[in-house]
This record gives structure tokens, sequence and C-alpha cells, in this order.
């Protein structure tokens, strides 16, 4: 019977040699050589040996922090004008704050305004500190549009002792000494209207006060006026 296998290759036939991986792979394209200088063009000069690169510029120092000890021009023009009645001066944040003497409130306000052209009082506003024997400080911040600039003045006050009234320097200063009467009993000298402006003429006591009783508050005003005893 016939053998119906395939009959063998060629006697002698050698198989064809494999082709190593990636043989048939395109090759990556080769990166052009740099062109040569123009010629005539100067060449580029070496650094010399050893040379270090220039250094970086220092960064400015960080302000310090808390109020610092002020003697600007504007200070030096109110120490010239106003001698002794400069009591102190600082920045802080960025802020100018001039402290000036009570009895000179009032001549600082206009000299401000006419002459440093601090045109607008923004605030008006006291604190109260108890255990100092000026207990009051008054404080108006101010701007210049002209100087496009803000100033703190300060002054202060022992218990019972005038401060002039400024709002005929600033009208703004109109309510709100109006409310520093009211919330700390400090008296503005020459005020047009000086009366309480948030709580009721007959309240006793003034709340913004260190020593006022908050939750006591004006027991016969409430008891009278709202049929309810304080604190409820």
């Amino acid at each position: 019977m016939a053998d119906e296998t395939k009959p063998p290759g060629p006697s002698g036939a050698e198989k064809p040699a494999e082709k190593p991986a990636g043989a048939d792979a395109p090759k990556p394209a080769e990166r052009p050589a740099a062109a040569p200088p123009a010629a005539g063009a100067p060449a580029k000069p070496a650094a010399p040996a050893g040379t270090a690169p220039p250094a970086k510029p220092a960064a400015p120092a960080a302000p310090k922090p808390g109020p610092q000890p002020l003697d600007n021009d504007l200070v030096q023009r109110y120490k010239a004008r106003f001698g002794d009645a400069v009591r102190e001066a600082w920045t802080d944040r960025g802020q100018f704050i001039v402290v000036v003497a009570r009895e000179s409130w009032l001549e600082v306000a206009g000299y401000t305004r006419d002459e440093e052209k601090f045109d607008l009082l923004s605030d008006l506003t006291a604190v109260n500190w108890p255990k100092r024997e000026k207990q009051f400080d008054v404080v108006v911040n101010l701007y210049s549009f002209a100087k496009n600039e803000r100033l703190r003045l300060k002054t202060q006050a022992a218990e019972g002792e005038p401060v002039a009234s400024l709002a005929g320097v600033w009208p703004t200063a109109n309510w709100l000494e109006r409310e520093a009467f009211d919330m700390f009993g400090i008296v503005f000298q020459g005020h047009p209207n000086l009366t309480r402006i948030l709580l009721p003429d007959e309240w006793q006591g003034h709340p913004l006060r260190k020593d006022y009783d908050i939750l006591q508050q004006d027991t016969d005003w409430i008891r009278e006026n709202l049929g309810i005893e304080s604190g409820q």
C-alpha cells in the first residue's frame, strides 16, 4: 500500500535561519547634527575655570511683627507744630498711629484736616482701661483722598475729663461721639446735642465700660418699662 503521508522535502535542504526579534522594526529617526556656526560668527566665550555663578539678590527683610516706633516726615511735622503735645507715635501693620494731649485735641484735628489733608473721618470710638489713671482712649480713624493714606489719632482722658468735640471739624463725628458718650460715658465738650443714641435717655450705666455688669443691666428701667426682672 502506498504511503499517504506527505513526502519529506528535498534531501539536504536546510531550514531558513530565523531573524532576531525586532530586526524588522523601523529604526528611530536620528537627531540631526547641530549646524556649524555661521562663518564669521563670534564664538561664545567659555566661563573661566573655577568661576561660581553670580549670587541671587537677597530677599527683602520681612517687617517686624507688632508695633514699631514711628518718626517719619508726618510725625516730624506734628512735633514741629505741637511740640510736647505729641505724646507717642508708632506704626502697626502699616497703620500710622499718633497720640496727642487731650488739651490739644481740637487744634490737632483742625491741622490734620486742613494741612495734612485727612478730609474723611471714617470712624470714632473709645477704649476703656480701668486700671489706668487716664482710663479712656478716644480714637479717630482718618483717610486722605489726596494722598491715599490712613492715619489714626488718639487721645486719653480720665474719668470726668471732657474731650473736645470734633463735630465741627468732621461732621461724621456727631453721631459717633454720641455713641461713645452712650457706651462709655465720655463727655464731648462743645457737641451740639450730646445725648444717648442707642439706649434710652433714662438708662443708668454705660455698657462698654469694663465694670458694667452685662447680666444685671439697669434693673429699675427694665422693670418699669418692660415689666420683667433684669436677666429674664
